[in-house]
């Protein structure tokens, strides 16, 4: 199989077409079909109806199940529409059942239900199984292409069969054992079956340990499993123990694309709105609800200023510092917030561990707050000759970036707590919660200190 860099694709892929405009079909088969899938797919968006046409001739609906897997959903749908009925449903039956899935999932339900009828029922059995499932739990991203074999049989038995049945299959490397009852018990790797001798029975060879993820676990609990053990693909079981499919790596890699795509919208407040190729009226509808919220919510930071109208009259110079005080709480409680989500999504905020990260984020907050206070009170004496107008400024930015700190880090583990999503707690969420207590902090202290001005 050929993997091309990006310099040497854009010079096979116009060979690939000179071949397809002369209708060399021979010559063009010689050209592509070595190539990796992924490879295929990109040389294939990058051809007219009529070359694709052409490919589609070419090439048989097993051949383009490869191809067809690699697009992305968009291009699925949109060349799905140019196939023959007959050659689509070859197509499907031919591709793994979780993608099938994903395609299926992607389009209108009833036009669904009729693809499915053109189906192989067997197959439409095994999709039907995965859809039964809640939406990103292990049953409902898992194939059912894979190989079990019995503790009883041999190893040239079981290569035997792998000659056979490994063309079918997601990955081989991996060989799950089930009982008579489908219950799972072990585990072979490829590697074990190589080196055993051909007469030992796989009772001898299997690993009884075989690490197992449940049907309804979270998708995302699934790739830590994976991440954590180096598997390259994870069995899923029933509550009985009954092998029901696997999860492969390659999968776990989309899925945990797809979360942190998901978490960096609910961060940024664009959830939904972060593909490229949406439209500026969709993304501005999928983005609007945000801002039109803090908008009024920012309401409240003018509120705060017009409650110390009185000092900020006093000293005018007060309000030339509102827009650093404001926006150094909103950065810091934004890095905390990235900590401490992205400490919840990978595990490593330990059981019990509030406290600490409270200290740990207090403590980070105070002492970056105690830098900028020198920095800022040495500055505002040599510009304005006002040590206590730079006290005032400085010691209002520790407490802020130390509050502000405490903040960001503590919403997301609140929420977390309370089972949702610590991802909504966006950062501009935060900033706006940071800009009105950096205000109350700082106008506290300046009418406090306001006659040794």
């Amino acid at each position: 199989m050929i993997r091309l860099d990006k310099k040497k694709r854009g010079q096979y892929a116009k060979n690939i077409l000179t071949k397809l405009d002369t209708k060399k079909e021979n010559e063009f088969r010689d050209l592509f079909l070595p190539l990796h899938p992924w490879d295929q797919a990109e040389i294939f968006l990058t051809m007219g109806k009529e070359a694709r046409e052409c490919v589609y001739t070419y090439l048989s609906a097993e051949e383009f199940a490869k191809i067809f897997g690699n697009l992305d959903s968009t291009n699925q749908k949109l060349f799905f529409l140019e196939l023959d009925e007959n050659y689509a449903s070859t197509m499907l039956n031919s591709m793994f059942t979780d993608d099938v899935v994903n395609f299926l999932t992607e389009i209108n339900t009833s036009r669904a239900e009729e693809i499915l009828q053109g189906m192989d029922q067997k197959k439409v059995a095994k999709i039907h199984a995965i859809l039964s499932y809640d939406d990103e739990t292990a049953g409902a991203i898992m194939t059912k292409e894979l190989i079990h074999i019995s503790s009883t049989e041999t190893v040239s038995d079981v290569l035997e069969r792998l000659r056979k049945e490994a063309p079918d299959a997601e990955i081989i490397y991996y060989l799950y054992v089930v009982d008579p009852k489908g219950v799972l018990v072990g585990v072979v790797s490829l590697r074990d079956l190589i080196i055993a001798t051909p007469d030992k029975i796989i009772e001898e060879v299997m690993n009884t340990r075989a690490v197992s993820v449940s049907e309804d676990m979270d998708q995302e609990d699934v790739g830590k499993v994976i991440k954590k053990y180096d598997l390259l693909a994870v069995p899923v079981v029933s509550k009985e123990g009954h092998l029901l499919g696997i999860v492969t790596v390659d999968d776990v890699m989309d899925i945990l694309e797809e979360e942190t795509t998901e978490d960096f919208g609910e961060i940024s407040a664009t959830k939904g709105a972060t593909d490229v190729n949406l439209s500026a009226f969709t993304a501005a509808k999928k983005r609007s609800p945000w801002i039109i919220a803090l908008m009024f919510f920012g309401l409240i930071t003018g509120g705060v200023i017009g409650q110390f109208e009185d000092t900020l009259e006093s000293v005018v110079l007060l309000a030339a510092f509102i827009p650093m005080i404001m926006d150094s709480g909103g950065n810091v409680g934004t890095q905390s917030l990235a900590v401490s989500v992205r400490g919840l999504a990978l595990g490593t905020i330990e059981k019990g561990g509030f406290w600490r990260m409270v200290r740990r984020e207090f403590a980070t907050g105070t002492m970056i707050g105690a830098v900028c206070m020198v920095l800022i009170t040495i500055l505002v004496l040599i510009l304005y000759g006002n040590g206590m107008l730079g006290f005032i400024v400085g010691i209002s930015i520790l407490f802020t970036l130390s509050v502000s700190a405490v903040i960001g880090a503590v919403i997301p583990l609140l929420i977390n707590k309370l089972k949702f999503d610590p991802a909504i707690a966006s950062g501009p969420f935060i900033t706006t919660v940071n800009d009105i207590t950096g205000l109350l902090i700082y106008f506290s202290i300046a009418t406090y200190l306001m006659e040794y001005l």
